[in-house]
């Protein structure tokens, strides 16, 4: 047999239930206070009545006339009966001042002596009590009546107890009455209140809106992905660990707008973008961060939710995909190639001609190894000429040109680890990649290669970040003979997005705004100036100090070798 084990209460309903318990104890409370308040409020009430009644009494001219006359009750019965119908109270009694009836409701109780106390009034003094008498328990007044200030009599006025109980009862019906409506009005508030917490909490009871406020947390910090959440004015209202390291946020940044970050301008954008965003690219000074917006409406717009993920090393690994397949494509052109010429030579040799056999292959010996000699000989560090090897060959397969300038020169070991072979990749590489495409079809087509290492410049260049002081730098020198940068736009085709070319698979805009975060990154500059003989001239500057701020000592003068030539 399953048991099955009751959930516990909901804090709505945890809630709801106090609510209304307090609320009955609050109203039952206020009415048992009222109740009794208004009870003793009764007897002060029906006390200072029969005060002023026996007061008046004892003050008429007409009493006092009649106490004189030969048969005082045969004129003051009368009166009293008829006072005690005007005024609403219970009895009226006139005596004399040894406290003999000369009135009373029942006449049968004319002529005898009163009951309750009377000795303060036959001193002259008028005062309130509460006394069992013939008619039982009555609030009364007593008071004396003067002649030349002799007490020549005394009245006495009552209500009794259980008319004073009976006006209380009437008051307590009410009272009654307004509670069941308060608490009936609490009660419905109380629900209506809970009802709106209980769709807001789930149903969820407080253990398990605890649980899920430890998990939230857990959550926010273990996820290494970004998460930032705005509210409708597009302040920050949540923001974990993920997202302050991916944005590069410090601080108490909860309730600051996302404007006032410091967050490149196309990110902020994004962020402000009343439509979702889904899988945009984004670069900030370190990253390459893909973004995706979502908002959160529950019948008007309530905020955002933005996810952010780090994709800087795959794009840094997929550009070194792309160079990998340029270098790919580059042997399986120059095994095409070697395969034409080999059926070249294999047909001279057919043909009876070894000996022009011999000079063709040796000639194309030659000339491949004196390309790669001249390109080892003036960058002989191994990934850059490497890639260089590679973009030459991609680029004459395309009908360009490359020329290695005669100014380069850069030696193995010289780079510091501080400056990764992947980031001179980055660099090196879409230069000449956008080099190429912008001189391809051009006459003459040729892009121009310079790398080298002078003392770093003094002064700061417009536009740009000054290198470090001090030391020396990597300048990385990329000419095309192609239309040119339009002054206009120098300095926007840094910017990601930004392209003259037309959009392909994966957009454009990109390969340039890589550049400037690896440049800006190393704490170098970017350029972009006309080139001598027209096209654009990108020259990147990187300062080669170490993290101490040493300049590293090359090995050999960084002068300019005259092994340029096109290639």
């Amino acid at each position: 047999m399953h048991l099955r084990v009751p959930r516990p209460r909901s804090l709505a309903g945890q809630l709801f239930a106090m609510q209304a318990v307090l609320i009955a104890v609050v109203v039952a409370g206020y009415a048992l206070f009222t109740y009794i308040s208004d009870r003793g409020q009764a007897q002060d009430a029906a006390g200072r009545q029969a005060r002023a009644v026996s007061l008046a009494i004892a003050d008429s001219p007409s009493v006092l006339e009649a106490i004189g006359s030969p048969d005082p009750t045969a004129r003051l019965q009368p009166y009293a009966v008829r006072v005690m119908r005007d005024t609403d109270v219970d009895f009226v009694t006139i005596m004399d001042p040894e406290g003999i009836r000369w009135t009373h409701p029942d006449p049968g109780q004319i002529g005898r002596p009163f009951r309750g106390h009377i000795e303060r009034a036959q001193r002259g003094q008028t005062f309130t009590e509460t006394y069992t008498g013939t008619l039982g328990p009555s609030v009364r007044a007593v008071t004396p009546v003067l002649d030349d200030g002799r007490v020549v009599g005394l009245v006495s006025a009552g209500i009794k107890v259980e008319e004073i109980s009976k006006r209380a009862q009437e008051q307590l019906t009410a009272l009654l009455g307004v509670a069941a409506g308060a608490l009936l009005l609490g009660a419905v508030g109380t629900y209506v209140i809970n009802a709106r917490l209980r769709r807001h909490t789930h149903g969820m009871n407080a253990d398990e809106l605890s649980r899920m406020h430890d998990y939230h947390q857990a959550a926010l910090h273990a996820v290494r992905e970004g998460l930032l959440m705005l509210d409708g004015q597009y302040r920050v209202a949540l923001i974990n660990d993920g997202g302050r390291e991916l944005l590069g946020v410090a601080g108490d940044v909860v309730g600051a707008s996302v404007a006032d970050l410091g967050l490149p301008a196309q990110l902020t954008g994004a962020l402000l973008a009343s439509e979702p965003r889904v899988d945009e690219v984004h670069l900030t000074d370190r990253r390459v961060l893909v973004v995706n917006t979502s908002p959160v409406s529950g019948g008007e717009r309530r905020g955002t939710v933005v996810t952010l993920r780090d994709v800087t090393e795959l794009q840094s690994l997929m550009g070194e995909l792309n160079s990998e397949r340029g270098f790919t494509q580059a042997l399986r052109s120059q095994a095409h190639e070697a395969a034409n010429r080999l059926h070249t030579v294999v047909s001279l040799i057919e043909l009876g001609r070894a000996e022009e056999a011999v000079d063709f292959a040796t000639a194309e010996l030659e000339l491949a190894q004196a390309l790669t000699d001249q390109v080892v000989a003036a960058v002989s560090e191994p990934v850059l000429a490497a890639l260089l090897l590679g973009k030459t060959a991609q680029a004459n397969e395309r009908g360009v040109e490359l020329v290695v300038s005669r100014e380069s020169r850069l030696d193995d070991g010289l780079l510091p680890p501080s400056l990764p072979a992947r980031d001179l990749v980055t660099i090196l590489g879409n230069l000449v990649d956008n080099a190429v495409d912008a001189a391809q079809g051009r006459v003459p087509s040729r892009v121009t290669v310079a790398a080298y290492t002078e003392a770093a410049r003094g002064g700061e260049v417009s536009g740009t970040v000054p290198a470090a002081g001090g030391g020396s730098e990597l300048v990385l020198r990329v000419s095309d003979t192609g239309a040119g940068v339009d002054p206009a736009h120098a300095d926007l085709v840094f910017q990601r997005g930004f392209s003259t070319k037309p959009a392909g698979e994966g957009g454009r805009g990109l390969g340039l705004a890589l550049v400037s975060q690896a440049v800006q990154r190393h704490g170098g500059t970017l350029t972009v100036t006309e080139a001598p003989g027209g096209g654009a001239r990108f020259e990147a500057r990187l300062p080669l100090n170490d993290p101490q701020g040493r300049a590293p000592a090359p090995d050999a003068p960084a002068g300019r070798r005259a092994a340029g030539g096109a290639v």
